[in-house]
């Protein structure tokens, strides 16, 4: 008989989801329950610029609203996180709202931390980053969480919003690096798919394929458990159906929130303790070192990964469940992956995205130190293997 799964499974502090509520309104009921004053809009630049989001969001907060600053770069460079803590300090926030994609939500989050621990320079910002080493595993360092309020209302699929972990890049070593404590995750998050009607469709279904791939590492990864296998399972099974219709009618509202949803799930895995593998420490590497964005990177490297993971009959078999997810449980997952994003109309080869040959050696290098090159179900044991998933997806 097969053991019983032994787990515990950690929760965010997350205490409310706002589901298709207005995020104007959303924004506004969340200030008054925490009781803020002066609150500090993070949002991203052509948001801001270019849509009626953040002025209604600002209109309805009314006199609560101290300040709305801009200035994050995909991939969140530990500079833009200095400036981000200074606007901060400068008005005096007692609550954040981040709205924005992946970076602006990363952003906010290392934001709220620095401003707790009155970082100043990118130096400072040393004493949190995760350390990764193939000997030790990860190694937390020990800090104080963020006190500020921070509520998100995110504009693409990449599901940051929901996890107590976000990325930034040190310029210096070209490296991407995570920041955790518990209470970093927001208190409220408002899914408004009507603000994602600004979002580029290609930005809003390549990052609903890195929600894919969130789904379809957990699946493959034998050290996830049945609760987090149902969350995934129905992560693909919403995003599949969700990001088809959006790609056929962009003001499909309900799709829309069904692909929201369809992240919320796909990464309450990872807020649970599942890691994830190959594809995303290489598209931490393709991130930090080549600036692809974070959807393509999923694009173009789940495929070749669920590929290379199959010649292992364990993972084989935890693919099937992917497979039956996404429609055809007769089919490798790795081909019904292909398929969904060639439909989606997305890049699929690594060529698609800038990276060349010459590139390879030194992205599988890499890759070994990421944190979640250790977890991948088929052991990555040298850069050789590594690079065997990269000549794939060239």
């Amino acid at each position: 008989m097969k053991a019983l799964t032994h787990k515990t499974i950690s929760l965010s502090r997350t205490q409310r989801v706002h589901l298709g509520l207005r995020a104007d309104a959303a924004v506004a009921e969340e200030a008054r329950f925490a009781g803020a004053r002066r609150v500090l809009l993070i949002a991203g630049t052509t948001l801001r610029m270019q849509t009626p989001v953040i002025g209604d969001i600002v209109a309805a907060l009314g006199p609560l609203h101290a300040a709305t600053w801009s200035g994050i770069s995909p991939h969140v460079p530990r500079s833009d996180v200095v400036a981000g803590i200074a606007a901060a300090r400068a008005c005096e926030a007692d609550m954040i709202v981040a709205v924005g994609g992946g970076s602006v939500v990363d952003a906010s989050k290392v934001i709220n931390l620095g401003l707790r621990h009155g970082v100043r320079t990118v130096d400072d910002l040393d004493r949190f980053a995760i350390v990764v080493s193939r000997k030790d595993g990860w190694q937390r360092p020990a800090f104080e969480g963020p006190e500020l309020p921070l509520v998100i209302v995110p504009t693409t699929l990449s599901g940051g919003e929901f996890s107590a972990l976000a990325g930034m890049t040190d310029e210096r070593r070209q490296k991407k690096e995570g920041v955790i404590h518990p209470t970093m995750a927001p208190a409220a998050i408002a899914l408004d798919p009507h603000v994602t009607v600004y979002t580029p469709q290609w930005l809003w279904l390549s990052t609903g394929i890195r929600a894919v791939d969130h789904a379809t590492e957990t699946l493959a990864s034998a050290l996830s458990d049945p609760y987090c296998d149902g969350m995934a399972e129905s992560a693909l099974r919403l995003l599949g159906e969700g990001l088809r219709r959006v790609r056929g009618d962009p003001d499909d509202m309900e799709a829309r929130l069904m692909c929201q949803v369809g992240a919320w799930h796909s990464k309450i895995p990872t807020v649970s303790g599942v890691p994830m593998g190959a594809s995303h420490a290489i598209g931490h590497v393709l991130g930090a070192r080549h600036r692809v964005p974070h959807g393509y990177t999923s694009c173009v490297m789940a495929p070749s990964v669920q590929a290379w993971n199959a010649s292992d009959e364990q993972a084989r078999r935890r693919q099937r469940r992917i497979s039956a997810a996404l429609g055809d449980a007769g089919q490798p997952a790795a081909d019904l992956l292909a398929a969904l994003i060639a439909e989606l109309g997305l890049p699929r080869r690594l060529s698609d995205v800038g990276v060349t040959e010459a590139d390879l050696q030194g992205i599988a290098e890499a890759t070994l130190h990421d944190l979640w090159a250790a977890t991948n179900p088929r052991p990555l044991a040298t850069s050789a293997d590594v690079l065997e998933i990269l000549a794939a997806a060239v």
